[in-house]
């Protein structure tokens, strides 16, 4: 191909290389295969779970607050905003004056999608769900999952509040979502 030709070439797929069986590119292996080749040649077939979060000594105080139903997110004192996920500097003008500082709860449904399959442990047990992007009122957007609440009803916009889900393996609590009764 030379420079002037914009196009690229097609490259043709060889049977050995792997197809999905819808035909897409990619590993056909299964869900909850490593995809690594086993003992007879055939992917070998671990267990795949989730990964529980772990705290370290700098996200420790946000899961401390977390088992006690309080949800921090992180605070700059040089530029006056709150940002999320949890950094030491902060993403707008990269100061490293940042804190913790407690969220009020509130918030509102940015979008959302109803998982309806999720293989991996714990979410199989959960489906269907709701992957949801909320607003936090005080600015940053959080991933997250929403809670008590039909998917029917569902809207852009909703009002929500904070509540805590405590993993019965681990005991970690993560925030999750739901409708704002006030």
């Amino acid at each position: 191909m030379s420079p002037a030709d914009p196009i690229s070439p097609i490259i043709p797929i060889s049977p050995a290389d792997p197809v999905s069986p819808s035909g897409r590119m990619g590993s056909a292996a299964p869900l909850g295969s490593t995809g690594a080749p086993g003992p007879t040649g055939a992917p070998s077939s671990g267990v795949v779970t989730a990964a529980t979060p772990e705290a370290d000594a700098f996200t420790r105080p946000y899961w401390d607050a977390a088992a006690e139903g309080r949800l921090l997110i992180r605070y700059c004192a040089d530029c006056d905003r709150h940002h999320h996920y949890p950094r030491e500097f902060c993403p707008y003008c990269w100061s490293e004056n940042v804190e913790w500082r407690p969220a009020s709860g509130r918030a509102t449904l940015y979008t959302w999608s109803v998982v309806h399959r999720n293989d991996l442990p714990p979410f199989g047990a959960r489906v269907p769900y709701v992957a949801a992007v909320v607003d936090l009122a005080e600015g940053p957007r959080m991933m997250t999952e929403v809670v008590d609440c039909p998917h029917e009803g569902l809207r852009i916009g909703m009002e929500l509040r904070v509540a805590f889900r405590t993993g019965a393996d681990d005991g970690v609590s993560v925030p999750v979502f739901g409708p704002d009764p006030a």
